[in-house]
């Protein structure tokens, strides 16, 4: 019997399988390669791999070769079809291309491959082959905002100094509020799921009260103190304040991380830090609350407690919350901060200078 032999990664190869494997952005087919080529190098055989994917164990015998042959190129592209070579002048390949880049239609945002075909009197599936080739995407929509912080660099390198190298005989929290977290509750009852049918929730809903969610995270261990409060006020944020103090040990310091709202910076809440000198404010820049951890943290709230719960009053949600966050607890999952302020700094000033591009192009 054939065995195949295990594939070796280098660690770049396995971070860009392993961010492909879990991208929700990520083509279906390309998710699967990635599986397939992470469990091959992991020692598992075809036949075990396929009955785990799902899939068929030629498959998996295919995209493990073709990785083997190719590396990273071979899985992110599909190999040449049958047919003919694309045969069109190369000025109108350069013409829709251009197109694609510099023009809008008159009447949408973005070029279709149907609208872009009709312009130049080609298939769908021609504009489709040169877009793919040329890596353009008109459909897609990337948001992103630059910080106009002018002490930006300053807070990044000290926020990010905080992940990587925290300070002795200390505790680093990133600490925010989740506000308005509403208690919805559908007009009808929600239908569970079935083979080949999703669960089902009516469109509408009834409002029964909201809550703000004060939480702080644990950088090194990824526990969550949290607690709800009717309002995000400063007199809010001391009372959390106070609980950070009560539940933390006495003998450690606290430094928090800190979004830019009013309500941290109150002459209140200056007074109550000068009074209780083991406390630290660290803020991020500006429009960077990316740089906040525990913005990860209410996103994962957010996607698997939150958005599709069910809740007939104010006081269920809280609790709802309360107990998400025990069991959180239970088994914590730090996150791991590898990106340097250097690394941030490039990609910044990357970004910057392509809005400065585009400025001038207008």
């Amino acid at each position: 019997m054939r065995v195949a032999p295990p594939l070796s990664l280098t660690s770049e190869e396995r971070q860009r399988l392993e961010s492909w494997a879990r991208g929700r952005s990520t083509p279906h087919r390309l998710v699967l390669r990635a599986q397939i080529v992470l469990r091959a190098a992991d020692g598992a055989q075809n036949k075990q791999i396929a009955e785990e994917l799902g899939t068929q164990r030629n498959t998996c015998a295919l995209w493990r070769n073709r990785f083997h042959r190719l590396r990273l190129a071979g899985i992110e592209q599909d190999a040449p079809r049958p047919g003919g070579p694309l045969r069109l002048p190369d000025a109108t390949i350069r013409a829709i291309v251009h197109d694609t880049l510099h023009t809008r239609p008159p009447n949408a945002t973005h070029w279709s491959t149907r609208s872009m075909a009709e312009k130049y009197g080609v298939s769908p599936n021609t504009v489709h082959q040169i877009w793919t080739a040329r890596r353009l995407q008109p459909h897609r929509l990337e948001h992103y905002k630059l910080s106009r912080d002018k002490r930006f660099e300053e807070k990044l390198r000290d926020v990010v100094a905080l992940y990587l190298n925290p300070p002795e005989h200390a505790l680093v929290l990133s600490v925010d509020e989740k506000t308005q977290i509403q208690a919805l509750d559908r007009t009808q009852l929600t239908l569970p799921m079935r083979e080949g049918t999703p669960e089902r929730q009516t469109h509408d809903y009834r409002r029964n009260g909201t809550t703000d969610l004060f939480a702080a995270l644990d950088v090194l261990t990824g526990k969550i103190v949290g607690e709800c409060h009717k309002r995000h006020r400063a007199k809010e944020f001391l009372a959390f304040l106070r609980t950070l103090d009560r539940t933390t040990p006495s003998a450690l310091d606290l430094h928090l991380i800190l979004d830019n709202l009013a309500t941290h910076k109150t002459a209140k809440v200056k007074r109550w830090v000068l009074r209780h000198p083991r406390f630290h404010f660290h803020f991020v820049p500006t429009s960077s609350s990316w740089l906040n951890q525990v913005e990860r943290w209410f996103k994962e709230l957010t996607d698997k407690r939150v958005r599709r719960g069910t809740f007939h009053s104010e006081l269920e949600l809280i609790g709802a919350l309360k107990l998400y966050i025990e069991r959180y607890n239970e088994i914590p999952r730090p996150l791991i901060w590898r990106a340097t302020a250097d690394q941030i700094l490039e990609k910044v000033r990357w970004n910057r200078l392509n809005v400065d591009l585009s400025r001038t192009a207008h």
